[in-house]
């Protein structure tokens, strides 16, 4: 399979319901369970194909500065983000006729995806859906392959890829919808990311490397270089740096 199909990891949303978060760093780069999330995405594809690409386009300068480290391919979307659909029409001519195992970033979604890939005939479109039943624009999906006689009609323009591939693949009879009844968090606010952290942890508070806690936490989270103040105690709470707090109730 790793000479057909390509990796893409979505990263390059604005992450806005996850503001004030989002303003401090990129979405892909807030940490679930110390790790930042576009690596968890990139680890999780990185077994099942031989190269991975990530779209990057809010915090384009971090993003970069980061993606450095990682073997993938960096898709700068220069002008404007691109949306799912139009991300993969980017990367058309780096795909160059294989097929994609396509994740986001921005959910929290553990584990292998090598019974997802195992079998995929190439052909049709395949979507690893939560909870399965029927496909909608809310179905939230848990990881996607495309092969290329798809993405080569996908065009770099802002589009996405619910509207463009996967119901007309569904009105076609060429979808095939695998049902996924493990962890998934799509980490879109505040209060679901700190959910998914606390679903990674086994509901334990999670201090980032080089944090500073002086004081007491309950079911928190704590940034690297975060400080909890002497005398403060956090409860559901997100400490990012050494003023700011985002409480969840």
């Amino acid at each position: 399979m790793t000479d057909r199909v390509a990796g893409v990891v979505l990263a390059a949303g604005a992450g806005v319901r996850l503001r004030p978060l989002s303003l401090l760093r990129p979405k892909a780069l807030c940490p679930v369970g110390n790790v930042a999330l576009v690596d968890l995405a990139i680890d999780r594809v990185l077994p099942e194909v031989g190269e991975v690409a990530v779209n990057v386009h809010h915090g384009r300068a971090a993003m970069e500065a980061h993606l450095a480290q990682r073997p993938v391919h960096c898709s700068i979307e220069e002008a404007e983000a691109l949306g799912t659909a139009g991300a993969i029409g980017h990367l058309r001519g780096w795909l160059d006729g294989r097929g994609a195992l396509v994740v986001n970033a921005d959910a929290w979604c553990p584990g292998s995806l090598e019974d997802f890939v195992a079998g995929w005939d190439g052909v049709r479109v395949r979507l690893l859906a939560v909870g399965a039943g029927a496909l909608t624009p809310a179905t939230s999906i848990a990881g996607a392959l495309l092969p290329w006689s798809e993405i080569a009609r996908l065009d770099p323009t802002p589009s996405g890829l619910y509207e463009r591939s996967w119901a007309r693949a569904q009105a076609d009879g060429r979808l095939e919808v695998v049902r996924h009844d493990g962890p998934f968090v799509d980490c879109g606010t505040p209060a679901d990311y700190l959910a998914a952290n606390l679903a990674a942890s086994g509901g334990v508070s999670v201090v980032g490397d080089d944090a500073v806690v002086a004081g007491e936490l309950e079911a928190s989270v704590v940034w690297p270089g975060g400080v909890v103040w002497p005398g403060e105690r956090l409860v559901r709470a997100i400490r990012p740096d050494d003023i700011t707090t985002v409480l969840v109730r």
